[in-house]
């Protein structure tokens, strides 16, 4: 995979099932979501996909240290997930003007995550 280039989600079914809780509506502010980052063992790990929070605590891969897609965690990554870029410039909550290509694998990213991480809440701004 190249450098600042993620795997666009092939299959949606996780390899184990997972059981999500029901998902919530709870408000969470840009400045909460971004104290959720990985960096405080206290806080959640939470992504943002067009607005609809994730908690992704259970995958080591938003780990703030190693993690492979840590660039994400406490951020609205939509624009980067549709682009498949892990490039921190490409994070933003700014996916309305992609091509509809890239829409496409937003879409499968929001239905990816759907599938494995709980939803907690959604971005207000």
């Amino acid at each position: 995979m190249p450098e600042g280039h993620v795997e666009e989600p092939r299959n949606f079914a996780p390899k184990e099932p997972v059981k999500l809780d029901p998902p919530k509506d709870d408000p969470i502010t840009v400045e909460e979501l971004a104290k959720c980052n990985g960096t405080d063992p206290s806080k959640p790990t939470l992504v943002a996909i067009k607005g609809t929070v994730f908690d992704v605590t259970s995958s080591s891969s938003y780990n703030s240290e190693t993690g492979p897609y840590r660039v994400f965690a406490g951020k609205d990554a939509s624009r980067a997930l549709g682009m498949s870029s892990v490039k921190p410039e490409d994070v933003s909550d700014k996916w309305e003007d992609l091509p509809d290509k890239e829409k496409k694998v937003l879409d499968d990213w929001m239905t990816f995550f759907s599938k494995r991480y709980n939803i907690v809440g959604r971005v207000v701004k």
